[in-house]
């Protein structure tokens, strides 16, 4: 279960016997007591267990089961609703009793009323034990015991209460009501006395008074007044055979627990924290009251201070019990003991009894479990076993389900061989779920982010409780990221490197990484991948043309002969293996798109006459070229051409070149290493030095274009049309050092 945040349209209970160990009394000063350090949960363990329904909160006890709130999933955005039902504590089947039921203190019995009847059930057995039909003038006041209640005024004007028991026939007025009391009520309180609520006076002079009913006697032989602090809509009030207890809060929601011995009348107080706008749950347990807020699991985003449910002595007034981490609603059984809907984090969410043990010492026990976790629990996550860092764009759905929503969760996926991670931190669920795209990336301190790695990966999920109730949650997986390799990446990593060579003949490597955020492609981290790199007139990216990991190089030496560097896959090259002499008779050499369809790359160069020639791929690592194929002419009115991949949607890769005056031609692949008639894509491409082929940049399934000049380094990205191959150019910051500082780009 989820426990979801508080819904803002809920099913109000008609009758509020949430603290059927609530009633209370008398105020007599006493000097208030410090509260001392709360000492460690005292719970007993609990023999036999029953189920309780999940996301349900108690409202009532009887002797043998429970009068429960359940929520119903909701059928619209409007929020849940909730059914009632009686739980039998030995785990055979609920019933559903329907609203308007109230437990009354007295084995099984429970009451129910409507606007003109009222009726006593044992809802173990299901048999009627007594219904009203309201007299004119009467009105339901309550239940307890094995009676009904109704109220009415007599010819004189006096409110007088009258009971209505399972043996009478018409009901029996009973003694000690005063004539003007007023909004009298009549809830289920010990084995023999109801407690009966009722105001007197009008106005500034309306006092609030709480009467023992003595149900044998049929009178109200106690009574009390409680303070105007005591009467506010969230208090309540606790009574035992020997105590009487109500809280107090002040405007600061500080709240004080008043305890006043029957006999004596004699009152303690107890200041024991703030309750901030919080209702407190007050019992009464042999020697001892007990106390905290309701609802502390999953409302509050702090902590706070009542959450859990705390046992004072009555007796020295100082020690304290840690008896649950947190309340929900609570009832008194018959027998007396408290009925607390709540949980430990040793033991979980369900129903605890609340009695003395064997030293008087209050303990909790649990009768019947929800099965729900009340420290942070994860209870499922959508983590595919293996992840396709190239699909839906680079944006990966993942989803951990939490048992609360009031946490701050990270998650950190690692790579495992880098130990490079991506971290998703300070998320609070909503409504308990965790749920982000991961863009493929992995964190980097100097840039920001870098594309992601392949391979095994783990992830980790915490989540923090905000409100402090249990540790921190971690849970652990792991899954498998693949992906395609592609022609310029040489880390494996998917996103496209940009190679440059400085004057001194260095080879530098800038990763690069596309920032879906800003719309910039920009470095993640630059490497020196070797020195004397000089001693080549032209270096080009060749794709994977041996079957590496990763993409390759080829480079040809000032004396024609063409070399060959098998990419590794983590940024450097295997050394070089020598291709053949002889291609110094070419001025412009293209390579790293499959020109044929056999999913190869190859490989063009152009001669000083003009013709073009196609070196097809063969796959091995020694000749990865076959024999040259002459397939065009006319080609020296070009001063660079670019192998670009199929930006056009065509057969196979496609071409473009840029001719004297700048304009820049496209050449669609035909799918057998020739070409389709040029297209015209624009003009003013002679403001670069370099055009290359990067691939897909951005991570949208479209090959892309990286334009290097003087006045900065742009991207291009590719529309897939042939009319249009490419969009608006965008800024980049890569290679992260200046324009011109540079003599070849790849």
């Amino acid at each position: 279960m989820i426990h979801a945040r508080p819904a803002r349209r809920r099913l109000v209970v008609s009758v509020v016997t949430v603290l059927a160990v609530t009633a209370g009394g008398g105020a007599l000063a006493a000097p208030a007591v410090a509260a001392p350090a709360v000492e460690a949960t005292h719970t007993a363990a609990a023999a036999e267990v029953a189920p309780f329904p999940a996301k349900s909160t108690v409202f009532g006890a009887t002797a043998t089961g429970f009068l429960t709130s359940t929520e119903v999933p909701p059928m619209d955005e409007a929020g849940p609703t909730y059914s009632a039902h009686w739980v039998p504590a030995d785990g055979s089947a609920v019933k559903d009793i329907g609203w308007g039921f109230e437990s009354t203190g007295s084995g099984d019995i429970v009451a129910s009323h409507g606007a003109t009847k009222a009726s006593l059930t044992d809802v173990a057995t299901g048999a009627k034990l007594r219904s009203v039909t309201f007299e004119t003038g009467h009105t339901y006041a309550g239940a307890a015991g094995k009676a009904l209640f109704t109220t009415v005024l007599n010819v004189n004007g006096d409110r007088l209460i009258h009971m209505h028991t399972t043996t009478s026939g018409s009901g029996k007025m009973t003694a000690g009501l005063p004539g003007n009391a007023t909004g009298v009520t009549v809830k289920a309180g010990t084995a023999t006395h109801a407690l009966v609520t009722y105001s007197t006076g009008t106005d500034a002079d309306a006092e609030k008074h709480i009467g023992l009913l003595d149900l044998a006697a049929n009178a109200i032989t106690e009574t009390y007044e409680v303070p105007p602090v005591a009467t506010t809509g969230k208090s309540n009030f606790a009574v035992s055979a020997t105590h009487f207890a109500w809280v107090e809060y002040d405007a600061n929601e500080n709240v004080t627990v008043v305890a006043v011995d029957r006999a004596t009348k004699n009152q303690q107080r107890f200041e024991v924290g703030a309750a901030w706008r919080k209702d407190v749950e007050l019992g009464l347990v042999g020697d001892w009251v007990t106390y905290g807020t309701r609802s502390g699991l999953t409302d509050d985003v702090e902590p706070e201070p009542l959450a859990a449910l705390t046992a004072r002595s009555l007796k020295d007034g100082t020690t304290t019990r840690k008896l649950l981490d947190h309340t929900l609603t609570a009832a008194v059984a018959p027998d007396g003991a408290q009925t607390v809907r709540g949980g430990t984090v040793e033991q979980g969410e369900g129903v605890y009894r609340i009695a003395p043990g064997a030293d008087g010492t209050p303990a909790a026990t649990l009768v019947a479990s929800s099965g729900e976790s009340t420290k942070v629990a994860l209870l499922g996550s959508k983590v595919p076993a293996v992840v396709d860092l190239d699909a839906h764009g680079g944006r990966i759905p993942l989803e951990f389900t939490l048992s609360r929503y009031n946490v701050r969760a990270q998650v950190t996926l690692r790579h495992v061989q880098t130990g490079k991670v991506y971290v998703v931190g300070s998320v609070q669920p909503e409504n308990g779920v965790v749920r982000f795209d991961w863009t493929a990336d992995l964190d980097n301190d100097r840039y920001g982010a870098e594309s992601a790695l392949p391979g095994a990966y783990t992830w980790e999920i915490s989540a923090e409780p905000m409100n402090g109730i249990g540790q921190t949650l971690k849970e652990t997986g792991a899954f498998t990221a693949t992906r395609k390799a592609a022609p310029h990446d040489y880390d494996d990593n998917g996103s496209p490197d940009v190679l440059v060579r400085d004057s001194a003949g260095k080879l530098w490597r800038t990763d690069s990484h596309y920032d879906v955020t800003n719309g910039q492609l920009r470095p993640a981290e630059q490497e020196l991948v070797g020195s004397g790199w000089n001693m080549f007139n032209q270096i080009e990216a060749a794709g994977d043309i041996a079957g590496g990991p990763a993409g390759d190089l080829v480079a040809r030496d000032t004396s024609g002969v063409l070399w060959h560097y098998l990419g590794k896959g983590d940024g450097t090259f295997a050394s070089r293996v020598k291709i053949g002499p002889g291609w110094q008779i070419y001025n412009k050499i293209a390579a790293g798109s499959d020109l044929n369809g056999d999913g190869r790359p190859d490989l063009l160069a152009t001669d000083t006459a003009g013709a073009l020639y196609l070196y097809k791929g063969t796959g091995s690592a020694t000749a990865p070229y076959s024999a040259r194929v002459k397939v065009g002419t006319g080609w020296g009115i070009f001063n660079q051409l670019t192998a670009v991949g199929d930006i056009a949607g065509s057969a196979a890769g496609d071409l473009v070149a840029r001719d004297s005056s700048g304009v820049l031609w496209l050449y669609q692949g035909r799918g057998d290493g020739t070409f389709a008639p040029r297209t015209r894509v624009g003009s003013g491409w002679n403001a670069y030095t370099h055009l290359v082929g990067v691939g897909d940049a951005n991570r949208d399934g479209r090959p892309d274009l990286y334009a290097y000049g003087p006045n900065g380094t742009y991207l291009y990205k590719g529309t897939g049309s042939a009319t249009a191959p490419f969009g608006s150019k965008e800024a980049t910051s890569v290679p992260d050092t200046a324009p011109l500082t540079h003599t070849s780009v790849i």
